[in-house]
């Protein structure tokens, strides 16, 4: 059972052969695909898609903090065009479909551009009160802002998943003793540094992802949730370890995390 545990289904890549790209996954053992929102308006695609394929799709949603702040970059991929966004209604409207979502997530921090920080921070801080008394695990954005991430994570006491984490190898040591989660994506494949994650964290604290139609591990090809088989492939062949035994083990780390 593979789980690819991180996507953004909404993008235009998929708009042609969305049905086709969820199917594939299915057929390449596949058993769940979370799908990420990180606007109001990919937050309820996240939620339709969960609706429409509820033996596959869940859903977790929450506001990326760029798009939240209404900052338009060219640089941001999973910018959402939204041009203005009520924070307070978004987080109104999380709460009320707390019972269709796995977590809350994508949210974090992103410095790309290193402006208004403090903003961002007051963002990230209200989504983690709200996962807390939502009671929701979380999955972290934390581009160039991984130290102050850490640093605000360490305020509460949340399941916590690090989407593609890029700190350096003492902040991976923190968050590792802090129990909290690492997702390989899947171009782990030509990526030293997931590679050195995907060896040297315990399989415990391991799940794997495609952040679709990004990362991919074929160059000049579409990621979609099928090739989530390759971030497994890696970690059996880092760990020397059989793949179903990855997958299982990470099911379990899904079972632990999510159910």
């Amino acid at each position: 059972m593979f789980i690819d545990l991180h996507c953004h289904l909404d993008h235009y890549l998929f708009q042609d052969d969305l049905p086709k790209a969820i199917a594939a996954a299915k057929l390449s053992g596949v058993k769940r695909i979370v799908v990420s929102g990180i606007s109001p308006s990919s937050n309820r695609f996240a939620l339709l898609l969960a609706k429409q394929y509820m033996s596959t799709v869940r859903a977790s949603i929450g506001l990326y903090p760029i798009d939240a702040l209404q900052k338009e970059l060219e640089c941001v991929p999973h910018n959402s065009g939204v041009v203005e966004i009520s924070v307070e209604k978004e987080l109104e409207f999380i709460k009320e479909n707390r019972k269709r979502i796995i977590a809350m997530g994508e949210i974090g921090l992103d410095y790309k551009t290193g402006d208004r920080k403090e903003e961002q921070k007051h963002l990230f801080r209200q989504q983690l009160d709200l996962a807390k008394k939502i009671k929701k695990p979380v999955i972290i954005h934390s581009r160039k802002a991984e130290a102050d991430v850490l640093d605000i994570l360490g305020e509460y006491r949340l399941k916590t998943v690090l989407h593609c984490f890029s700190g350096d190898k003492k902040l991976v040591k923190k968050a590792a003793e802090r129990g909290y989660y690492f997702t390989i994506p899947t171009h782990v494949v030509r990526s030293q540094q997931f590679q050195d994650i995907a060896k040297n964290i315990p399989l415990s604290q391991l799940f794997c992802e495609t952040d679709s139609p990004y990362l991919s591990p074929y160059p000049q090809r579409r990621n979609e949730p099928a090739f989530v088989i390759e971030s497994y492939r890696k970690i059996a062949e880092l760990k020397g370890m059989d793949v179903n035994e990855v997958a299982k083990a990470i099911f379990m780390n899904w079972q632990r995390v999510f159910e």
